[in-house]
């Protein structure tokens, strides 16, 4: 017998060891002879990382899909593994050298602090993947893969050194994204927009040789038209960072902008350093944005940097790795400086914090009198996302991706259809950035990671190899002597030397961006670039299921090198997920306090319930707002089922292999067994066409409404009843619909659905064959017959009643009469034979017919038929009509309060989006309720 209650937290850990004894999730497992190969493969988490409801929603779609494809009898692999994570995983290891107040990673040297994280990782490393295996995650975990391995790391290695053979990586100084905390560059990923109130400060930078221009100083109110001006030997220019204009080398101004035309070509001399730097005219200055003349400092701002390639201006870098003033032993700093007697004042800020060279440098420039105004400004400042300080654009040599190349092929895949995205709506913003992509930085200044396999030689040598031993054996034959491998400084001191018996070189000291690695993973983690028979089996994989934030920095890039190196797209079909959000509408931040733990979830409502709670919500292209509550519901929703089985087993049904619904001959098994087919229909096309929350929504109403609600209550008075042919019947094929029921729900709510496929067998008597996980999805013929037509007539004639009693307001222990206006004959024999189940169920007294409906009733309109509900003396008519007419009259005034704010185009632009996104869905629900109550008012 069932227990009682289903206990998620003690069944959860039992199945999923069931699972692993049976291998049920190896790649092949259960797979038909002949069958297609379906690949997925994990976006691998970060080793440090734990659960978060991202990556819930992320992984409970993935295994819909592989569980769905596995059952299906196709031959899939889910492959599963982390990645390495440079920068998080090595501030994880230098907090707790810190902690334990043990010597830092300078100290400890850079082999030493290696092997420490290599002995994190597998202390502490695996949080991740356990807490997948609680979701339910159905990975090959045989196969799981780390971005550091030794096979993946034979592959980055392949790949870096023939992009560089190829031309395609290169060595450059460009600006990059600066963390001064971890003194490296990081990606655009990593860096997060943060609304600062900071000021703009407003200064004269002095014309030289005395030139001048006439400035607009007064303007028509009208037309905008300047009307008096002012005769200027200075250019008014605006910054929010100060402390750069140390680097300018230019000021810029529109070439059309009438004020500044004739000083294009002339030149400013720069306050406090006395370089002259020339106007120039780009179309980046704005004519109607402050002054309309910008600064440009091409070493520490991205459009600046733009500007001085354009006019081949100086690039100075002011800052040091740990943004302090670098001026002192600076040569392109110094270049130019003119004799200002007070440059002393300057030099002195040598080595200060960028933020005290900031204030320091407003004195000064007020001192002189060239500061002309400071106003409050709020803007947007770059915040590195894990050290939490502000980024600077920083001047320096790195390894670069001719990403532009590459995108080429990329492009076009999905042009061709090579690749699919899902929602469409995203291959727009896939194109607008490949077809405008930048060289992609890979390099970063961490020892952990991917080191870059370069050797640095005397006389600018380079040598891009796989190994140390190549790199020396390259150098003996360029040099024609022999080559040792030594430290930077050894090497550098060497050469410094002169020439003596050997050649040092030195390795490059930076390691990879972790996503150079994490590009290779659809390939990489079958064995590339080896030819392996995974890779001829699996590759290229099926679909990718990922969050827009990444299509950037980890599709586009995975397309990029599957296509290069393989001649392949590595998927064929992109699903984007929405992101999930609190029930507010509002991104969940631990700064506000609104983080969901996936696993609190689990440990209070079971796995299944949270699992199907975000497959039942992930409607494409719309966010998910959840709630506990919402997962409480579907908590519910798993009891329900168990109840329902229980009732079964209780009501003497079970399983047969006999069993064929194909031959039963009663009207309700008969339309049972029509309806079960349309569902298994139902959700087979949602999962295919990714509707999950469709796929989803067919077996949640099947299951709640169709089968228990319905089906249950109409077969209780024969299953409870005395034996006989027709009760065998549909005790035989209650226990056939709870088996499709588990089968098809088991894609969502596996840990539920596999034990009750164990346990209503065990009851039964009967041996599976095989787990459910590796049970054949129903296969199941949909059509239509009498009997379905008859059932269903029957469950809208009931729930019409019910739902007019309920609007009107009639009490529910009142039995009512029903009156049939125009029934056919056929609906008259569907009312003789099921009057019983109608009173029982609709709680109705009589059932009559007439030619003409009776005064004050309530109608329904059910195909040919009227269905009239007299309710004189039962409800106040008049009353109730005045009730609805009031509450129709509040909704309109609701919507139109709504559609006043959503009209508006300050409120729509100004207010948070989950503001707006609530407002929407308050109008539509609204309007979906004042639909009903103008249809509940037609009804009197």
């Amino acid at each position: 017998m069932l227990d009682k209650t289903y206990d998620a937290a003690a069944v959860e850990p039992r199945i999923a060891t069931l699972w692993d004894e049976a291998g049920a999730f190896r790649a092949g497992a259960g797979a038909r002879e002949g069958a297609e190969p379906f690949t997925i493969v994990i976006p691998p988490p970060n080793v440090t990382g734990s659960l978060h409801m991202g990556h819930a929603l992320n992984n409970t779609l993935q295994d819909v899909l592989v569980r769905f494809q596995r059952m299906r009898g196709r031959d899939v692999l889910w492959q599963p593994g982390t990645d390495h994570a440079g920068i998080a995983t090595q501030m994880v290891v230098e907090r707790q050298l810190a902690e334990r107040q043990e010597p830092d990673r300078r100290a400890m040297g850079r082999d030493a602090f290696v092997e420490r994280v290599w002995t994190w990782k597998a202390e502490s490393g695996g949080t991740i993947q356990n807490q997948l295996y609680r979701l339910g995650a159905s990975c090959d975990w045989s196969r799981e893969r780390f971005t550091m391995d030794e096979g993946l790391s034979a592959a980055v290695l392949e790949v870096f050194v023939a992009l560089h053979r190829e031309g395609l990586i290169y060595r450059d100084k460009r600006l990059v994204n600066w963390d001064p905390r971890f003194l490296t560059a990081i990606s655009d990923l990593e860096v997060q927009q943060v609304e600062v109130k900071g000021k703009l400060w407003h200064f004269r930078y002095p014309l030289e040789g005395g030139a001048t221009y006439q400035a607009p100083i007064a303007f028509d109110e009208e037309t905008g038209e300047p009307t008096e001006f002012e005769t200027r030997d200075y250019i008014v220019v605006a910054t929010t960072r100060p402390e750069t204009m140390l680097g300018d080398t230019a000021v810029a101004v529109h070439p059309e902008d009438p004020r500044y035309k004739d000083l294009i070509g002339k030149h400013v001399v720069l306050p406090l350093v006395g370089r002259r730097i020339e106007i120039v005219g780009d179309d980046y200055a704005d004519p109607d944005t402050g002054s309309g003349a910008v600064k440009i400092t091409p070493a520490h701002d991205f459009n600046d940097f733009e500007v001085g390639r354009r006019h081949d201006l100086a690039m100075i870098n002011i800052l040091d790795e740990e943004a302090r003033l670098f001026l002192e032993g600076n040569d392109a700093f110094l270049a130019g400086v003119g004799d200002d007697e007070n440059f002393a004042d300057v030099m002195a800020l040598n080595g200060i914090d960028r933020f005290k060279a900031r204030e320091a440098i407003v004195a000064l420039m007020e001192a002189r009198g060239l500061l002309a105004e400071i106003e409050n400004h709020v803007h947007m400042v770059p915040h590195g996302d894990r050290s939490g300080v502000v980024i600077e654009p920083f001047l320096t040599d790195q390894w670069y991706v001719d990403a532009k190349t590459l995108a080429k092929p990329a492009i076009e895949a999905v042009k061709r259809g090579d690749t699919a995205f899902v929602p469409g709506n995203w291959e727009r913003v896939y194109f607008e950035w490949m077809e405008n992509i930048q060289p992609w930085c890979v390099s970063r200044q961490l020892w952990w990671g991917h080191q870059i396999p370069a050797w640095y030689g005397p006389d600018g040598a380079v040598f891009v190899v796989k190994s140390e031993a190549d790199a020396v054996k390259a150098a003996e034959t360029q040099f024609g002597k022999p080559a040792n491998v030594v430290s930077k400084t050894e090497a550098v001191a060497t050469w410094e030397g002169g020439a003596g018996n050997t050649v040092a070189l030195y390795r490059d000291e930076d390691v990879l961006d972790t996503w150079f690695s994490s590009a290779l993973w659809p390939f990489s983690t079958l064995g590339w670039p080896d030819k392996t028979p995974e890779l001829a089996r699996y590759y290229p994989t099926s679909v990718l299921v990922t969050g827009f934030d990444i299509i950037f920095f980890w599709v586009a890039r995975m397309m990029m090198m599957g296509l290069h190196f393989t001649d392949q797209a590595p998927f064929h079909t992109v699903y984007i997920h929405a992101l999930v959000r609190d029930e507010k509408g509002a991104k969940m931040s631990k700064s506000k306090g609104n983080v969901i733990d996936p696993i609190d979830l689990i440990d209070q409502f079971g796995a299944d319930a949270l699992r199907f709670t975000l497959a039942a919500m992930a409607a494409q292209g719309r966010d998910i707002k959840l709630a506990p509550a919402r997962v409480q519901g579907y908590r519910n929703f798993a009891t329900k089922l168990w109840n329902a089985a229980r009732f079964a087993e209780m009501n003497g049904c079970k399983q047969s292999t006999a069993f064929d619904p194909a031959n039963v001959t009663g009207t309700l098994a008969q339309w049972i067994v029509v309806e079960t087919g349309r569902t298994a229909a139902a959700v087979t096309e949602g999962i295919e066409s990714y509707r999950f929350n469709d796929a989803a929504g067919a077996v949640y109403s099947f299951t709640w409404h169709t089968f228990c609600d319905w089906y249950l209550e109409l077969a209780k008075p024969v299953l409870q009843g005395e034996d006989g042919p027709a009760k065998a019947e549909l005790q035989a094929v209650t226990a056939w619909v709870i088996d499709q029921i588990v089968k098809l729900l088991h894609p969502f709510m596996p840990f539920l659905t596999e034990e009750l496929w164990a346990r209503t067998a065990e009851e039964a008597g009967l041996s599976r064959e095989s787990v459910l996980a590796l049970t054949p999805w129903p296969e199941l013929a949909v059509s239509d017959n009498p009997a379905a037509r008859e059932i269903n007539w029957l469950v809208d004639l009931i729930s019409q009643i019910r739902s007019v009693r309920s609007e009107t307001n009639v009490p529910a222990g009142a039995q009512i009469p029903v009156v049939l206006v125009g029934a056919s004959e056929t609906e008259r024999g569907y009312v003789a034979t099921h009057e019983a189940a109608i009173k029982r169920l609709a709680r109705v007294e009589t059932i009559e017919e007439a030619d003409n409906a009776p005064d004050k009733s309530a109608q329904v309109i059910l195909g040919d038929v009227t269905v009239c509900l007299p309710l004189a003396g039962v409800v106040d008519l008049d009353a109730e009509r005045a009730r609805l007419q009031k509450e129709l009259d509040k909704l309109a005034a609701d919507i139109k309060k709504i559609d006043a704010k959503l009209n508006n185009p300050s409120f729509v632009e100004k207010a948070p989006d989950e503001v707006v996104e609530e407002q929407r869905e308050r109008r539509e629900e609204a309007e979906g309720r004042r639909n009903k109550v103008t249809e509940a008012l037609g009804r009197l």
